[in-house]
């Protein structure tokens, strides 16, 4: 299969990259230093003044909402299109968001321009595409196997001209930046439905109704991502109107899926420049690096690790090119398979690529000076969220048993 991209998408490619060495990697430690020094102050969740200065110059440069599909709204590129883009984001941790292209932003902007009145796109949709506020996406709960979303026990029921919410959330990114104002909150509005996947529904939440409680941030390996962060949040009691409900009663898991499927092509190409990041880093080091009375780029272990990350990585793009062509070709549905695989695979070669570049540096490799250990704990993360990698395997062992079971 080839892979061609048009000659708007190479322009956006080579606007991106020199945004990005040009503008956003002399801004990070400005950036780094400023999370440090909130941090110190006892209030790391502040908003770094860099981002916001980046965020404007990319907007004037019009390098924004890139991730829309074709909309009045972004740059109308397919996710074809947009996989090399999100690829070079993933190189630089706070690249994405530059662009107002990080999650889960992008997931919960799609979901407003498909299932939201027009009422609520005017509220909430619109400072989103603007950069003005974030959002955040409730769905995961700390009481339930969330790997299946028939789980989850919180709760919406009607109540006059109200929805009433109740339950607890975990690992809710972006729920602690002092910029996240809406919530996108999944729950069971019909828990005797006869059909299991007509259960639950989503409803816009604004953050600042009574009874939303940010109960405390969450780490990651350690890591508290200031300001992005991942918080849990109870709701108790929570008062929305009618009309902040998507699409209707019963529909959450098919919003879900439309949501997901382009939200795991960002995260696998987003991985991938992560991982070509690290071998970046793995090169160099090797190349400077003496044992032994030898450069370690001489010896062959480190050879065969970077011949081989050289391979998984390639692969890795590959299969996500194959994916998004799929998506684009016969819609998210029918792509359901390689969606999954590419869900296994890149967060697996991340973890491998990125696990040897921290080897590569002995200590220095799970330090604050190098971008690898956050980037290691970002991976492995990532092998959890928008489903582990063992349901993703069972639904790729799923359809690929259906093809002998019909021929039975």
């Amino acid at each position: 299969m080839v892979f061609r991209f048009s000659e708007h998408a190479l322009a956006l490619q080579a606007r991106i990259k020199a945004f990005i060495d040009d503008e956003i990697v002399p801004a990070v430690p400005a950036y780094d230093a400023e999370v440090d020094a909130a941090r110190r102050a006892g209030s790391a969740f502040a908003v770094p003044p860099t981002i916001e200065r980046l965020k404007a110059k990319a907007r004037a440069a019009g390098l924004w909402n890139l991730f829309l599909p074709a909309s009045e709204h972004g740059a109308g590129l397919t996710n074809l299109e947009y996989a090399p883009l999100c690829e070079l984001m993933g190189r630089v941790p706070i690249a994405a968001e530059a662009f107002n292209c990080s999650a889960p932003d992008t997931g919960n902007m799609e979901t407003l321009v498909r299932y939201a009145s027009p009422a609520i796109q005017q509220r909430w949709l619109a400072p989103l595409l603007a950069g003005e506020i974030r959002s955040a996406f409730a769905m995961t709960e700390p009481e339930v196997a969330s790997s299946d979303a028939t789980n989850i026990t919180a709760s919406i029921v009607r109540d006059g001209e109200h929805y009433v919410l109740n339950g607890r959330k975990w690992y809710i990114s972006g729920a602690s930046d002092p910029r996240c104002q809406v919530l996108i909150f999944m729950g069971k509005s019909d828990p005797d439905h006869p059909e299991r996947h007509r259960r639950q529904s989503m409803v816009v939440v604004p953050v600042a109704t009574p009874g939303v409680t940010i109960v405390r941030d969450m780490g990651v390996f350690g890591y508290d991502d200031a300001p992005h962060g991942h918080a849990e949040v109870t709701f108790e009691d929570v008062r929305v109107p009618l009309d902040h409900m998507l699409l209707g009663e019963g529909r959450g898991f098919e919003i879900a899926q439309g949501r997901l499927g382009p939200g795991r092509i960002h995260h696998c190409m987003r991985l991938i420049g992560k991982a070509e990041m690290a071998l970046e880093l793995m090169c160099r080091r090797t190349l400077a690096r003496t044992a032994f009375g030898r450069a370690l780029a001489e010896q062959g272990v480190w050879r065969e690790r970077i011949a081989e990350s050289r391979m998984l990585i390639d692969q890795a793009r590959l299969m996500v090119f194959q994916a998004a062509e799929r998506m684009d070709s016969v819609g998210n549905k029918a792509a359901a398979g390689e969606i999954a695989m590419i869900k296994v695979i890149a967060p697996n070669m991340a973890c491998r690529v990125i696990d040897w570049a921290i080897q590569a540096h002995g200590a220095a490799g799970v330090s604050q000076d190098t971008a690898l250990a956050h980037a290691y704990a970002s991976a492995r993360t990532l092998r959890l969220a928008d489903g582990p990698d063992e349901v993703h395997r069972n639904a790729i062992a799923r359809l690929e048993l259906a093809r002998y079971r019909a021929s039975q």
